[in-house]
């Protein structure tokens, strides 16, 4: 391959009846005595966007005097908060932007009072007010990860893929003469064409492999209760002839990441198959009890989908408005919902901090996993602008104020890490939206409410 600069395709697919694996990027990828920089090993930046209800304690009077979220000093030498300490080992990777508002989320009108949790998540990525309709005339804007997956998102197998935790799963109409579909998603195609999310992992896990052929196919071979890896062995055997050690490694180890993600989703099911008690009956069969085992599936389904640049984007709902599940893992026994809901307590404040810190802990995991996978001259991290943060401020009066926000990731170097900006007041949040646009190549000029970039 050396002498005759023979590569194999980046788009190189193992397909079988039902099923289609795309490939991690391999040195054999890259055409013989090309500088990496000039060729397919650094690839376009990936774009995660994760959502969290409910504002954060930081937001509040007492939590922003007491640095619950926001770190006391800017620049490159601050201090992790109690809230955001769980990053303090990825510091260089971590870009905090601090006191901007998301007025598009807010009441326009007396009618739309009250109507916060039935906006908010509508307005995470589009930063446009939603129409109030209980009807399906809904309308909000078009969603940042959609700019950017309709711009580069074209070429993968799929443009982006949307998933999520808990989900309203309603038709129609919610509270407060809002449609459901505002609350169900924060990824809108355009202002009028919602996403679905998907909160299932087996359904998650068949849209990144299992799309190969027909969905006749594709139901016959979950029916005879074998891996998606069975239906490619011969392709896999032919490929691996023609690999170097280091790229027969690296193939092995992806394919024992999908068999492990298929060996758990399958335990689940099994388990949720088999009569036993459930604490969330009517979820769907692939939908673990434990939170955080269900989380971590979602995060490992898109480091494999961004690992094969199966799609380049993904948008991660992680919970949803008034939800009232409780968290044991994180010491606190009141449920979510209620827990935003501190009527300016301290003790209640602080309780409401310790639950953001369990939330905010669940990330490391994902971005550590971004971190430890090798993608051409650096890793997935390097290669990626995950965002992170909660359409609401202080969730006690609903208010969209000092929104709690994040970025992990150097985006092929447009983001140095290792820094806190603080924003000046009544600063949009659209403006993040706006700045990690540009970074990205998507040339536009304004977006939501923005008045102009951040520096970042």
């Amino acid at each position: 391959m050396f002498i005759t600069k023979k590569h194999i395709s980046r788009r190189t697919v193992l397909r079988g009846v039902g099923a289609s694996l795309a490939l991690p990027l391999l040195d054999s990828m890259v055409p013989a005595q090309t500088p990496l920089l000039k060729s397919a090993a650094t690839p376009k930046t990936r774009l995660a966007c994760i959502e969290m209800v409910h504002g954060a304690a930081g937001s509040t009077g007492e939590g922003s005097n007491k640095h619950y979220w926001s770190p006391a000093k800017e620049g490159s030498d601050f201090e992790f908060t109690q809230t955001l300490q769980p990053l303090e080992p990825l510091r260089n990777y971590i870009t905090i932007v601090s006191d901007t508002d998301l007025r598009p989320a807010t009441a326009w009108s007396a009618a739309e009072e009250g109507a916060d949790h039935f906006r908010s998540s509508a307005v995470y990525l589009t930063a446009s007010h939603p129409k109030m309709t209980e009807g399906s005339d809904y309308y909000v804007g078009t969603s940042l990860d959609q700019l950017y997956a309709q711009q580069f998102g074209q070429d993968t197998p799929l443009p982006s893929i949307q998933l999520c935790i808990e989900a309203v799963d309603a038709s129609g109409a919610c509270d407060y003469h809002y449609a459901c579909v505002y609350a169900d998603t924060i990824s809108w195609a355009s202002p009028t064409k919602p996403l679905p999310m998907i909160i299932d992992p087996r359904m998650a896990f068949e849209n990144l492999f299992g799309d190969g052929r027909t969905p006749q196919e594709r139901l016959a071979r979950q029916k005879v209760n074998r891996s998606i890896l069975d239906w490619i062995s011969h392709d896999v055997a032919r490929l691996q002839k023609d690999l170097g050690p280091s790229d027969r490694r690296r193939l092995s180890a992806y394919l024992d990441d999908v068999r492990e993600i298929e060996r758990r989703i399958e335990r689940i099911e099994k388990y949720n198959a088999s009569g036993e008690a459930r604490a969330l009956p009517s979820a769907p069969l692939g939908v673990p009890d434990s939170y955080e085992e269900h989380v971590r599936l979602m995060f490992d389904l898109q480091v494999l989908a961004f690992m094969t640049e199966t799609t380049r984007v993904s948008a991660f709902k992680m919970s949803r408005d008034v939800s009232t599940r409780v968290f044991p893992e994180s010491g606190v026994k009141t449920p979510f919902h209620p827990c935003s809901h501190h009527q300016e307590n301290a003790t209640k404040i602080a309780e409401f901090a310790k639950l953001n810190r369990y939330h905010v802990g669940l990330l490391p995991y994902f971005l550590e996993k971004l971190k430890n996978t090798a993608d051409g001259d650096g890793n997935l991290l390097d290669h990626s602008m995950v965002l992170y943060g909660s359409p609401m401020g202080d969730g006690n009066v609903h208010n969209h104020k000092r929104v709690p926000v994040f970025l992990a990731g150097r985006a092929n170097g447009k983001l140095k890490g290792n820094l806190h900006v603080r924003c000046a007041d009544s600063t949009p949040m659209a403006n993040i939206a706006l700045t990690m646009l540009h970074k990205l190549g998507v040339n536009i000029e304004t977006f939501g409410d923005s008045t102009g970039e951040i520096a970042i």
